[in-house]
Parts: structure tokens; sequence; C-alpha cells
């Protein structure tokens, strides 16, 4: 009995690796050096014109989403949720993302459903201008189901230390500008698939309600808000950046505020997708569960002061993004919806 026997066939991972090159190349710039296949990426930090560069890392994965990936066979977008996820948490701080490795796990490899996922996360990567440096492909039969997968990356980013944000002068009176989302983005994925079900059939009937499929509405890929924090870092000045994934509004908001600050958001003042309406009508949930839940149509909150929260709005809507002004910070803890 050999490796083959056993479940493992290395030239499929060989042609795993060549079918990828092309889609990890794509992301290269500058600062990468070497090429894909060596036991460690490299990327060049020198020149970066920062007084204290410091480095930030994130990692995440694309959680039981994936599920529906599978029951679809789409695969050319779960990559895109996979960086979305790693470098949205990495722009809060107000770094660039750099670089990117992703970690793939199968039961069995097929090279070409390996393709289209890395093809998803080397579109991930160009979206958020970092550099997909290698990555990890490990065949693992008898511990996933055939047809089924993992994945997961990490992310590294760099800021001067004198530009993180940390929220530290936050203060009563501030606002929260709201950047919206494309939809569930990955997070609650347990409850949508208790409430929507894995039937091919089912997910692939149009719903007049959400203007589409609703498989098309459940692996609408994470928005990725990278490049637009970016730029709004750099004209005005950003207090606090929370990423809206799991524990939604009531959790991941108050992690950017000091002690003794809460917020209050108006959930009138912006435009959900439709799913969330139907979500709500199927979990039969209250508006302190769903948004403990789901990011409920906002993904990203910026806090600003409370003369740069329109022009904040304004220019984030001039960079393609859907903006509102959803409440603010009040003296106390948590948040009040």
């Amino acid at each position: 009995m050999d490796y083959k026997d056993a479940g493992v066939d290395v030239t499929r991972g060989y042609k795993a690796v060549e079918l990828i090159k092309k889609h990890t190349k794509s992301t290269f710039d500058q600062n990468v050096l070497g090429d894909l296949g060596s036991f460690g990426g490299f990327y060049s930090i020198a020149g970066n014109g920062m007084k204290e560069p410091v480095l930030v890392a994130g990692t995440d994965g694309v959680g039981t989403k994936l599920k529906y990936a599978f029951v679809m066979d789409k695969h050319d977008t779960i990559g895109i949720d996979c960086v979305a996820m790693c470098v949205n948490d990495v722009v809060c701080q107000g770094a660039r993302p750099l670089l990117f490795l992703d970690y793939f796990a199968v039961g069995r490899l097929y090279p070409e459903v390996a393709e289209k996922v890395v093809s998803g996360v080397a579109e991930g990567c160009r979206q958020a201008g970092c550099a997909l440096i290698g990555g990890e492909t490990a065949e693992m039969p008898g511990f996933y189901t055939d047809g089924e997968y993992d994945l997961a990356g990490f992310s590294v980013g760099i800021v001067d230390k004198a530009k993180i944000i940390n929220g530290s002068s936050i203060e009563p009176g501030d606002v929260l500008v709201g950047l919206g989302s494309t939809g569930v983005h990955s997070n609650g994925y347990s409850l949508v698939r208790k409430l929507f079900g894995e039937d091919k059939a089912t997910l692939e009937q149009y719903d007049e309600t959400l203007g589409s499929t609703v498989a098309e509405a459940l692996l609408q890929p994470t928005r990725i808000y990278v490049k637009t924090i970016l730029n709004l870092i750099e004209r005005f000045d950003i207090k606090g950046i929370a990423h809206i994934t799991g524990g939604g509004f009531i959790e991941n908001i108050p992690r950017i505020f000091p002690k003794g600050i809460g917020c209050e958001i108006d959930c009138k003042s912006f435009d959900a997708p439709p799913v969330f309406k139907l979500l709500r009508f199927k979990s039969g949930l209250d508006d302190a569960k769903l948004y403990n839940t789901f990011n409920m149509g906002i993904g990203m909150v910026l806090c600003v002061k409370p003369q740069d929260a329109e022009a904040v709005r304004a220019a984030a809507e001039r960079l393609g993004e859907k903006a509102y002004i959803i409440g603010k910070t009040v003296a106390g803890e948590g948040v009040k919806l």
C-alpha cells in the first residue's frame, strides 16, 4: 500500500499548484520576493516611509457559509469571503494589508475546484490591494467528506505607530457612520442554514423579494472595505472602526469604545438588503437578537467627530459605498437600538 492507496494523490496536488499559480501572480507587487512553491513567502517592507512601522495580523475562516458553496457547486467567490474576513479586521486599526496566505483543506483534492477557490482568494486580494504570497493545500482523506473542504486565511498589514486607530479618543457625542453590507457576509450561517435549509432545488428558486435566487443572495461575497477605509483615514480623523461580523452590532461596536462609552443606533437610518427582512420573518427574532447575530445591512462602522460626519459619509459614497449616519456615542455602556 502506498500514499495514493491511502487516499492522497500527490500528482493532484502538483496539478492544483500549477493551476493556481496564474491567480496568485496576478496579486504580486514589487515587494513580493521569490515565487510560489518555496517553503515560505517573502515580502519586503523596506521603503515604506514610516517612522515606526507596526505589523498588524489577522486570521479567520469562512465558516458554514461553505455549505452553500458545496450544495450549489459554486466555488469562485467563497475565497473573496475568506480574504474579506481577515483584511477588513486588519484595516480597522488603520493598517494597510500587505500580504495574504490561505489554508485549503479537503478530503479528496479536485484541482479544478481548488483553482476556482483560489481564483476567488486572488480576486479578494486584488480588491484589498494585497499580495497572495503563498498558502497550504492539505488533502486529508477520511477527515473531510468527499466534495467538501475548509478554507481559512491569514493577513498581515502595516501602519505607522503614531497612526494606529484604537478608539482611545472616542468620547460622548461622536457620530457613527455605517458602510452598507452586500448581505449576510460570512457570519450567522449556522442559523441561516436552519432557516433556509440546504435543498438545491429550493435554493435555486427565484425570490421576488430578494430580486435573485435564494442561493445568489446567500452566496453574495462579503464586501471588502479596505481601499475605502484607507482613503478616508488619509483625509479625516477617524477615531475608531468596527468590522460588523459575528456578534453583530451588539458585540462588535463596543469593542472600539473606551470604558464608560456606549452608543445609540437608529435602526431606521439605513437601508438593509432584502435578505434581512426574510431572515427576520423566518426566524421570528426581535431586534436585540437579530442585531446580535447578523450585520443587518451595515458591514463597517466608523466613529468620527460630529463636524466631520456628513463629509465622511459623502466621501464614502463617492468611493462607491452606501453610507449612512446611523447613531452617536453616549456616556454609559453597550448598544441601545
